[in-house]
C-alpha cells in the first residue's frame, strides 16, 4: 500500500481549519498531520510535520500567505495549494501567489462560512494528489515588465493569418505570461486562450497579461473580433467557440455542460477551430493536469492544423500535452523557452507546414533540442 499524502492547512479561520481536514480525510490517500493559524506557525509546523503538500489561505495576520509561500519556496521546496476566497481582492492576490511558485489554486464556495465545503472537496484532492506527484515547487520564471505600451490600432485592424488555440491548466498563469512577454505587437496571429480557471479570476488574469506583454490581451465577449496581435482569454465557467461570419472571423461564448470536467474546455475550443478554419489553424497544448484538449487537438490534426505540445520536462504538471502526445496527435514538441518563437515562425506568411507525425513512428522532436530518441 503507498504511503499517504501528508497536508498541513493553514488557514485564519477556525472554521476553515475543522471543515477543510473534514473534507480532505474523506479520501483514504490523504492524511492532514496538522493545521495552522498564521503563516509563522505554519513554517514551524512544516519542520515538525513535514507535508507532502500545504493547502494555504493568502489573508492571515502576523505573517500572511504571501510571505509564508516566499520562505517555503526558498527554504522547504514543499508543494504549495492557495485555498482562497471569490472575491476580486483575493483573485489578484491568488494570482500572485501563483508567480510566487504556488502549484495552484481552489476557490472556496461563497457559502463556505455556513459550514459548506463539498463542492470542492474532489478539487482540492485532485490537486493535492498532482502537486505531490509534482514534487518541489518548479523555478520561478521571471517575466519582464513592459514599462509602457505604445497606442494599439493606429491603422485599421487586420484578420489573422493563422487562429492559434492554446489549451492550459496548472503552472499556465506563469507559462503564459512568460511566452506572451516575448512576442511582438505585430504578431501575425490571433490566440485564443482556454485557461482552466474559475468564474471571476480571468479578467483580472487578462488584465495582467497585457500588462506584460506588446500584445493585446483581454478577457473574450461574445463577438469579440479575431485580430492579428489579440489574445482573447476565455472567461471562466463558459465554453469559447470560433466562428467564420460575413463581417468577420470572431469568438462566441456559450454556456453548455462541462466537457472532461472542465468549463471551460480546451476539447470545444480545438474542434470549434478544426472545423472552421482546418489548415489554418494552429493547436497548441501546454502544462496542465488531465486529459483536457487530447481529444481536440486530434480533430484539428485531422483537420489538416499544425498541433503542437509544451515539452513534458518543462511543465509545472505534464499530463494534459502527454496525453495528446501519447495519441500521436502532436506534430511538434516545443520547450516552454522556445514557444514564442515557435509561434512566431508557424504564423508568418511563409510558414513551414510541420506535417503531422505518424502514430506509429518515432515521437516528434523537440523544438531547440535533440529528437526524443537521441535523448533516451
Amino acid at each position: 500500500m503507498s504511503k499517504k499524502i501528508r497536508v498541513l492547512v493553514v488557514d485564519d479561520s477556525a472554521l476553515m481549519r475543522k471543515l477543510i481536514p473534514q473534507v480532505l480525510q474523506r479520501d483514504p490517500s490523504i492524511e492532514v498531520v496538522g493545521t495552522a493559524m498564521d503563516g509563522a506557525i505554519g513554517l514551524k509546523k512544516i519542520d515538525e510535520l513535514h507535508p507532502h503538500v500545504v493547502t494555504l489561505d493568502i489573508d492571515m495576520p502576523r505573517m500572511d500567505g504571501i510571505e509564508m509561500l516566499r520562505q517555503i519556496t526558498r527554504k522547504h521546496r514543499v508543494p504549495v495549494i492557495v485555498v482562497s476566497a471569490q472575491t476580486d481582492a483575493s483573485a489578484s492576490i491568488t494570482l500572485r501567489a501563483l508567480a510566487f511558485g504556488a502549484f495552484d489554486f481552489v476557490t472556496k464556495p461563497q457559502d463556505a462560512g455556513l459550514g459548506r465545503l463539498d463542492q470542492i472537496a474532489t478539487e482540492l484532492a485532485q490537486k493535492i494528489k498532482g502537486a505531490a506527484a509534482s514534487g518541489p515547487p518548479k523555478m520561478i520564471i521571471t517575466v519582464p515588465t513592459i514599462k509602457s505600451k505604445t497606442p494599439r490600432r493606429t491603422t485599421m485592424p487586420s484578420g489573422p493569418s493563422v487562429i492559434v488555440a492554446i489549451g492550459i491548466s496548472t503552472g499556465g498563469p506563469n507559462a503564459l505570461q512568460y511566452v506572451f512577454s516575448q512576442m511582438p505587437e505585430n504578431f501575425p496571429g490571433c490566440i485564443v486562450v482556454v485557461q482552466h480557471m474559475p468564474e471571476g479570476f480571468t479578467q483580472m488574469f487578462a488584465k495582467r497579461l497585457d500588462e506584460s506583454s506588446a500584445l493585446e490581451v483581454k478577457e473574450a465577449q461574445s463577438g469579440d473580433l479575431l485580430l492579428a496581435g489579440r489574445v482573447l482569454i476565455c472567461p471562466g465557467d463558459r465554453h469559447i467557440k470560433v466562428r467564420k461570419m460575413e463581417h468577420g472571423k470572431i469568438a462566441i461564448l456559450v454556456d453548455q455542460p462541462r466537457v472532461n470536467g472542465h468549463r471551460p474546455s480546451a476539447d470545444v475550443l480545438f474542434s470549434s477551430v478544426a472545423q472552421e478554419f482546418g489548415s489554418n489553424a494552429v493547436g497548441v497544448l501546454m502544462t496542465g493536469m488531465g486529459e483536457d484538449g487530447a481529444a481536440g487537438l486530434g480533430a484539428l490534426q485531422a483537420a489538416g492544423a499544425i498541433t503542437a505540445a509544451q515539452s513534458p520536462d518543462t511543465c509545472v504538471v505534464d499530463s494534459m500535452p502527454r496525453s495528446a502526445i501519447e495519441r500521436g496527435f502532436v506534430s511538434k514538441i516545443v520547450t516552454l523557452p522556445n514557444m514564442a518563437s515557435f509561434l512566431q515562425t508557424v504564423c508568418s506568411t511563409d510558414r513551414p507546414r510541420i506535417e503531422p507525425a505518424d502514430a506509429n513512428s518515432a515521437a516528434p522532436a523537440v523544438a531547440g533540442e535533440p529528437s526524443s530518441a537521441s535523448r533516451r
